[in-house]
């Protein structure tokens, strides 16, 4: 049986060892109690690593350097702060290749924390809200602690865990983490009129997470029969499985399933995917699997990216000389689209933000997508689709779509670094 922590102090001596590597799950998901008492005994500990996914708490802030070392695949939410400081190691690989690093060992996690609901009547605690690269670490790892929340939801996924595969326990009762959908600004709202215009009833969608995925799904009320299969799941896949415009019932695999790595939501979601057979959150290995998306009729895959050149390739990582973004599994979807029979694999953002391009003639910073894999580009003056086109021809239908104040120069810029 696991050794019982105590709530108000958990000690984690003796579980945590100098040298080891330390991952839980993302966003919502952190088990606070157990990050915040890292942090707090981070000296006594020895210095560790840990492996960061989207940071929604500020747990960790670039002081705690001075006995932690920070990974992370991405530079979002709070993560920023350390990027800023200097302080994030990004490891840049694609979100499908996770699972492979961390059995293999190239990815080496030592120490995992978990968040789980309390057991069901079978003594099952459930993941609650994320599954994705939690399953492979939780085959590997030396130590699996978990905080078990009484707030959290009981979800329906690939896994649960007995209370004796435990190493350690903690038993909390907190408020979840929330992060409600994303506010959205007219020309996101123009951009969701177009995408939406391009899906089918009975289509399956991915999102990728911010303004734009949000405000596409608050547009495809009146559409019928959609079903989900998603790195993420958030209130608007809630909502519209709520209204019955998402049921899954077309879907060629998974079908009646909201597929999904973990909930990035408020209560809203949380209280509507508790022991809801709707939904099934899967490891990494199976939502971002290249022969899972492919066997997906009219996979709709709707992602953002940083900037979007002329030619189609395209920035998700850098603005500005800042690792504000991730690879992520933005090519994983990207792929699957183009590889579904009748999928769309699209790229939306608006032309401008502020007095910046976001359609550019050269890219500020890596190239995170290959003009190779572009497929349907979306701004809120239109949509571009670069599927069999040229390059001259993919230039006049990107300008097309860029900012007006801006094709004239950006077409001139284009040329003349030729």
């Amino acid at each position: 049986m696991p050794t019982i922590l105590d709530a108000a102090a958990p000690d984690l001596s003796g579980l945590v060892r100098p040298g080891d590597t330390l991952m839980w799950g993302q966003a919502n998901a952190e088990p606070l109690p157990l990050t915040q008492a890292l942090v707090a005994q981070r000296q006594r500990l020895g210095r560790f690593r840990v492996m960061l996914g989207i940071a929604h708490a500020d747990t960790f802030r670039p002081e705690h350097a001075d006995h932690i070392d920070f990974i992370g695949y991405c530079g979002a939410g709070a993560n920023r702060e350390l990027t800023r400081a200097g302080l994030l190691d990004i490891l840049p690989c694609h979100y499908s290749q996770l699972p492979a690093l961390i059995l293999s060992g190239a990815l080496r996690i030592d120490v995992l924390l978990l968040q789980l609901s309390p057991a069901d009547a079978q003594g099952r605690h459930s993941l609650a809200l994320a599954h994705e690269y939690l399953l492979p670490a939780l085959d590997s790892a030396r130590v699996i602690i978990g905080e078990v929340n009484r707030q959290a939801p009981w979800v329906h996924g690939e896994r649960t865990l007995r209370s004796d595969e435990l190493d350690a326990v903690l038993y909390s009762d907190r408020p979840l983490l929330e992060n409600p959908a994303s506010p959205a600004r007219p020309h996101d709202l123009d951009i969701a009129r177009h995408i939406a215009g391009l899906v089918e009833d009975g289509a399956t969608l991915q999102m990728g997470i911010g303004a734009i995925p949000d405000a596409v799904l608050g547009a495809l009320a009146d559409r019928r029969d959609l079903g989900v299969h998603s790195g993420s799941l958030g209130d608007g896949v809630a909502k519209l499985m709520q209204s019955g415009a998402i049921n899954n019932r077309r879907k060629s695999i998974d079908r009646g399933l909201s597929v999904g790595g973990v909930l990035l939501g408020s209560r809203l979601l949380h209280d509507f995917a508790h022991d809801n057979p709707a939904f099934s959150l899967r490891s990494t290995a199976y939502t971002h699997d290249a022969g899972v998306l492919a066997s997906l009729d009219r996979l709709v895959a709707i992602n953002s990216a940083i900037e979007v050149d002329l030619t189609g390739q395209a920035n998700s990582e850098v603005a500005a000389g800042r690792y504000l973004g991730a690879v992520g599994g933005l090519l994983d979807f990207l792929r699957g689209a183009h590889a579904s029979r009748g999928g769309l694999p699209i790229l939306a953002l608006p032309s401008r933000a502020g007095a910046s391009d976001r359609i550019v003639a050269r890219l500020s910073g890596p190239v995170s997508v290959p003009r190779s894999d572009a497929g349907l580009v979306v701004t809120e003056h239109g949509v571009a689709d670069l599927r069999g086109l040229s390059l001259q021809q993919r230039v006049r239908k990107m300008l097309d779509i860029a900012h007006p104040d801006s094709r004239a120069r950006l077409e001139e810029d284009f040329y003349a670094s030729r």
